[in-house]
């Protein structure tokens, strides 16, 4: 009888130890979402009033904001987009645009929809890319945007307000050309304007840094049209993947957005998407160092008729070269 007294009082001891480990437990995970809960709150407070900062600065270069970003998942339900680019096998969208681009909206963070592999599609590459920002009033500031680097947020606020009708409403190749370049150079002035200089170092930097990847691109396309017209697709296709070691920062990026998806199947799709984004970036960059101002490099793009294809682009950039070579004679 006393053993199992004895035995009783040490079961109750150790469930009573037992249950203080647990309370303790519950009351630290507590303490650690709340905690978790206040920082994400604190991020997207600073980014709310970072994009109202923004969206005030971009009127003296001529930029009309827009409603997107303009509100936070604190105040809004989340909307994600699902892009998808389909270009034929053997081709690039280098004088047209891409064969296929579609976009599917979700009523969830871009976190929550994990995508396992996207099947063969017969005759076209597919790249596919996710996000949380975008054209669009439902685009709102996530935490995910709001853990974003200072200059990369900068730079998508001032993307997408630059996709607002009122500042270019033109064919989508088209406007991503302008609008992607402009945003990078856009968001080296805001930080001229408040005189942060750490971040205008990192602007400028990523500036040099997408020009070098414009022209690694560029080159890389004329490769891959080359190797497409001249060998068997598979061999073009295995040639084309191991050049793209040669360029360092392409390919690091490269890698870096088709995570996930077989380089094979992407590699059409993906060249033609990168081509409709940076094809012209380090054109329009080498225009913005001649123009007065870029305010004014701003300005004349918007007179682009809504219409413009690549060559009336092309000879469009050539004149506004012309134009601003003369003035600084």
């Amino acid at each position: 009888m006393a053993s199992t007294v004895a035995n009783g009082q040490l079961s109750r001891r150790q469930w009573s130890r037992f249950a203080a480990a647990v309370l303790l437990t519950c009351s630290l995970c507590s303490c650690a979402v709340a905690q978790r809960q206040e920082s994400d709150a604190s991020r997207l407070r600073e980014t709310a009033a970072l994009v109202e900062e923004v969206k005030a600065f971009e009127k003296s270069l001529g930029i009309e904001p827009t409603a997107a970003l303009s509100q936070t998942t604190r105040n809004a339900p989340a909307l994600s987009m699902l892009w998808f680019w389909m270009q034929r096998l053997g081709t690039l969208a280098l004088r047209k645009p891409v064969d296929i681009r579609m976009a599917i909206g979700f009523s969830t963070l871009k976190e929550q929809l994990k995508l396992e592999q996207v099947y063969r599609v017969d005759g076209y590459s597919v790249y596919y890319r996710q996000g949380n920002e975008f054209a669009d009033p439902r685009s709102i500031a996530t935490v995910g945007f709001a853990e974003e680097g200072m200059v990369r947020r900068v730079k998508v606020i001032l993307h997408e307000d630059l996709h607002g009708d009122k500042n270019f409403d033109l064919p989508w190749d088209i406007e991503e050309s302008i609008v992607t370049p402009l945003g990078s150079l856009a968001a080296v002035e805001f930080f001229k304007h408040k005189g942060d200089i750490e971040n205008l170092r990192r602007a400028l930097a990523s500036v040099d840094e997408e020009r070098e990847f414009s022209r690694q691109l560029n080159d890389l396309a004329k490769e891959a049209k080359r190797l497409f017209e001249t060998e068997p697709l598979e061999q073009a296709k295995h040639k084309i993947l191991d050049s793209i070691g040669s360029y360092a920062i392409y390919s690091r990026q490269f890698r870096r957005q088709i995570a996930g998806q077989n380089p094979s199947t992407v590699l059409e799709a993906k060249l033609s998407h990168d081509l409709a984004y940076y094809r012209y970036f380090d054109t329009i960059a080498a225009l913005s160092e001649k123009a007065p101002d870029l305010r004014t490099l701003i300005e004349d793009l918007k007179n682009l008729p809504d219409d413009a294809g690549f060559e009336t682009l092309e000879k469009y950039l050539q004149d506004l070269n012309s134009r601003y070579s003369a003035r600084q004679r």
